[in-house]
């Protein structure tokens, strides 16, 4: 099988935002204890923090973390989080009815954060609180001094204000399961007064209303419209959240998912368009995808298991073991945030550590990289610049959630500063391989050509504790270049980074 690509210098999307590459933490099963914080472990900071866990996040690049929630957020109190360990209350979780030991609060996140090179952005809670306990974290996070809650700040360790400029306005407000549910009208009129209220304090915050916690919810896409007619002109952001799964074990269905994915981004730009025209504003709102991963492999049981176990602390929950199949998966996603930039402004795979997520420890153990880990880390790395319109002429196939799922996902990124044009691409054939003729115009001479390719024959494959590369990438050779155009097979079922140095 044969695939014309065609990049050109001038045909741009827009520059990407770092943040597309963003990560998630929430207290939640063991994404932070035993995760990022287990303070006997060999490797443990002067803050109890996994340094193993901190190279592994370093390695991804990952430039900014959601934190504390999730359904989470929607019942925590955040003053629970800090002062002396000893005093921390123990609270019952009810998103997911387990114990909470607020051992990690915003404290302990900012060092963590610093370590791990992160930046941090954090979610208030709108579910069963409101305005003023948002202002007062805020005040707690950001102001220098000369307030009660700055000045309780430092007198529990931390002088100087963080400075923290990304603020979530609660978290899946759409959803009946949430602690503290509101029906469109009822969370934008309570989200419109805590964005002015938060502006009142700082106007060059950057603030993220929720939208629709799936394209499946009944409100959707109604739930934008209303919310941000109430919001807009106090927003930069409104979030989306999807998760991708393959009960069916049907991989060429699976894997035409990302095509959803485009559509729904696709329908929200619209409803910001229709709100900003109505308005007659003159800001542009963005899409915030902070909740996106694979997520089915222990679903099903595990929400079974949490309405029946008696509030355990960190337990294991929702650790799925992601396989090879996941990763042509993970890769055709990012290629769609890529190729949508020009709406995407942050995205956030959730989560980062244990809960699925591309991270797993062992408590006191090792830890490791599963195979999701590598695609998220090449697109993070290498997937910074400006987003390229490509043309692309490659068979397709039907799927039952869209017609005409190009065989060949593929995106490109050219990196001015870098010097360096970087193509992923994922062949979603099951048996046959696709010669990709790629051909730069405009870009300059092409001096090299670098394949990378993450390929395993069983679909099933994953990385252990005990065989922790069993998935992973490698360097090939056979891509060719000549006049300025590149020739590089890509085998049936697998995920390949070209890049080009100019």
């Amino acid at each position: 099988m044969e695939a014309k690509v065609t990049a050109h210098a001038r045909f741009t999307i827009a520059d990407i935002d770092k943040r597309v590459y963003g990560s998630f933490l929430e207290h939640l099963g063991r994404a932070v204890y035993t995760g990022i914080y287990e303070p006997g472990h060999p490797t443990a900071d002067e803050h109890g923090m996994r340094r193993d866990v901190i190279d592994l996040v370093r390695e991804l690049d990952t430039p900014i973390c959601r934190y504390p929630g999730g359904n989470f957020v929607s019942a925590y109190n955040w003053e629970d989080g800090i002062g002396p360990k000893e005093d921390r209350p123990t609270r019952l979780d009810l998103a997911w009815r387990t114990s909470e030991s607020n051992q990690v609060g915003i404290h302990e996140f900012a060092e963590w954060a610093k370590s791990a090179n992160t930046e941090m952005m954090l979610a208030v809670n709108l579910g069963s609180r409101g305005l003023d306990d948002a202002r007062n974290f805020v005040e707690y996070v950001n102001h220098p001094g000369g307030s009660y809650w700055s000045d309780l700040r430092k007198k529990n360790g931390r002088a100087d204000p963080w400075d923290v400029k990304v603020w979530c306005l609660g978290n899946e407000m759409d959803g009946p399961w949430q602690v503290g549910h509101k029906s469109a009208h009822e969370y934008g009129h309570l989200a419109n007064e805590t964005a002015k209220a938060l502006r009142a304090f700082d106007d060059k915050l950057q603030l993220i209303v929720c939208g629709s916690s799936s394209a499946e919810m009944p409100t959707y896409p109604q739930w934008e419209a209303t919310v941000l007619e109430e919001t807009y002109e106090q927003v930069d952001f409104i979030s989306l959240h999807m998760y991708f799964m393959n009960y069916e074990k049907n991989t060429r269905e699976y894997l035409a998912l990302p095509e959803k994915l485009d559509r729904y981004i696709g329908t929200v730009s619209g409803v910001i368009d229709y709100v900003k025209a109505k308005k007659r504003a003159k800001h542009d709102v963005k899409i915030s995808f902070d909740e996106w991963n694979v997520w089915y492999h222990e679903r099903k049981q595990d929400e079974k298991r949490v309405k029946e176990w008696d509030w355990p602390h960190a337990p294991v929950l929702l650790e799925d073991i992601y396989n090879f199949e996941d990763v042509l998966q993970v890769g055709c996603i990012l290629n769609t945030f890529i190729r949508r930039s020009d709406v995407v402004g942050i995205a956030c795979i959730a989560q980062l550590v244990n809960v699925i997520a591309p991270i797993m420890t062992e408590p006191g153990g090792a830890s490791w990289k599963q195979t999701i880990y590598y695609p998220f880390q090449f697109a993070s790395r290498y997937g910074r610049g400006t987003a390229l319109q490509l043309d692309v002429d490659c068979p397709s196939y039907n799927a039952d959630i869209a017609a005409n799922v190009s065989y060949l996902d593929v995106a490109g990124v050219h990196d001015g500063d870098a010097g360096t044009v970087t193509f992923f691409a994922v062949n979603r054939h099951e048996s046959e391989a696709i010669t990709i003729d790629l051909a730069l115009e405009r870009f300059g001479e092409a001096k090299s050509v670098e394949h990378t390719l993450i390929k395993h024959d069983d679909l099933e494959a994953v990385n252990s504790r005990d065989n922790p590369d069993n998935v992973k990438p490698e360097r090939k050779e056979g891509a060719n270049l000549a006049g300025g155009k590149i020739t590089v097979t890509v085998p049936p079922y697998s995920y390949s980074m070209i890049r080009v140095t100019l």
